[in-house]
């Protein structure tokens, strides 16, 4: 094997596909044969910062995305070279910690990809303990739930879906599976902002194109009511989680692309819906602090409350995926209807099909406007390049 593979730019497109999944093919077998790989790109239109490279960990995980980002890249004219770089670390070795700590990690520093090939490694190996399903059967597109309702309905919709390969799983995932990942993945990932934050760190490490919250919430406004839908269009994060990486004082709202989606499927069903801020808590019983949490109603205009949406808009704007927010109103606790047993459960029955189909019919005209990802130039800092180019597929 040659100790360094080149990417030809100047190829016709046939070709350059057929090097890039060479290439992706190399580096599958360097990870095999127990080495990361070194992927390093010239781009000759860069005046300051040229020259970008980073090692790369368990590429067959995401190898749509590297094929897609290596073309966009290649047919601006960009250098791309792969070498085998150093030995593959042990996840059980007492250096991991150290090299996966991201405390003092600069998420804006270019960089040709967003983790290290440690952090890579060991989240991979996380979302698959988590979800009982391989990293590599994720499709682009990712729903999160907390219902094991709508697994139920994501298993009527698409009955050939691919399930989790034991019992007991902590994340159940099931994956509609098309060729080059282009289907919809759905995750469960339980109550509350920790388990949110605790599935999109390690789902990040994929490279999703979108990510939705699919999910319950309380109304708070008089002219709600029971099965009406929210579109967020900001978030008060009252769950605090990410606070310390990223400031309360920074503005996070969801993919303007994603919600405009969204309000054409929930208008073309004919279903009610309202677009305001969120306000998510990390107190499940928030009721009984009523006074506190009116106030934070109060001054952030809050149209619902729930427990994920906004660790899950944090996360995406910090690694970069764009992300929104589909919630069904579920009780309305300031006005005599809390959540009780007999008319949850006649709820979730009348509403878990049509909130599936909503999301997933948002996700398919998604994916007919934006064949090549959804742009997220919304969400990246000015200098950062990643692997992004002009618009292409391979």
């Amino acid at each position: 094997m040659e100790e360094t593979y080149r990417i030809d730019p100047s190829l016709p497109d046939d070709e350059l596909c057929e090097q890039i999944k060479a290439a992706c093919a190399r580096m599958e077998q360097t990870y095999e044969d127990g080495f990361y790989s070194k992927l390093t790109v010239y781009r000759h239109w860069s005046k300051h910062n040229p020259e970008l490279s980073g090692k790369i960990a368990r590429p067959r995980a995401y190898r749509w995305y590297l094929r897609r980002e290596l073309l966009k890249l290649a047919r601006r004219g960009a250098e791309i070279t792969v070498t085998r770089s150093r030995p593959r670390v042990d996840l059980r070795s007492p250096r991991l910690l150290e090299l996966v700590d991201e405390t003092d990690f600069d998420l804006t520093r270019k960089k040709v990809f967003l983790f290290g090939p440690e952090r890579s490694d060991l989240s991979i190996e996380r979302l698959e303990h988590y979800t009982g399903t391989r990293a590599e059967d994720f499709q682009r597109y990712v729903l999160l739930t907390n219902y094991n309702m709508h697994i139920e309905a994501f298993m009527n919709q698409f009955p050939d879906c691919e399930k989790p390969n034991r019992d007991n799983v902590q994340m159940p995932a099931l994956h509609h599976k098309q060729n080059d990942n282009l289907g919809i993945s759905i995750v469960n990932i339980g109550v509350g902002p920790s388990n949110a934050k605790n599935l999109t760190d390690h789902l990040a490490v994929l490279r999703p194109d979108a990510m939705l919250m699919v999910g319950h919430c309380a109304g708070v406004r008089n002219h709600q009511e029971i099965g009406d839908f929210v579109l967020a269009s900001g978030y008060m994060r009252g769950d605090h989680l990410l606070d310390e990486s990223l400031p309360p004082s920074v503005p996070i709202t969801p993919s303007f692309l994603l919600n405009r989606a969204l309000a054409s499927a929930l208008d073309e069903a004919d279903l009610p819906y309202r677009i305001g801020a969120v306000f998510t808590t990390a107190d499940r019983n928030w009721e009984l602090s009523l006074q506190r949490t009116l106030e934070h109603l109060r001054v952030s205009r809050s149209i619902a409350v729930d427990m994920e949406s906004a660790t899950v808009a944090a996360n995406g704007f910090r690694y970069r995926i764009p992300n929104a927010t589909l919630l069904c109103v579920s009780d309305k606790p300031l006005h005599g209807q809390p959540k009780l047993p007999t008319s949850a459960k006649a709820f979730y029955a009348e509403t878990k099909n049509q909130h599936l189909a909503v999301a997933t019919n948002a996700i398919q005209r998604i994916k007919q406007e934006y064949p090549d990802g959804l742009p997220n130039s919304d969400i990246r800092a000015p200098e950062e390049s990643l692997l992004e180019g002009p618009d292409g597929s391979c």
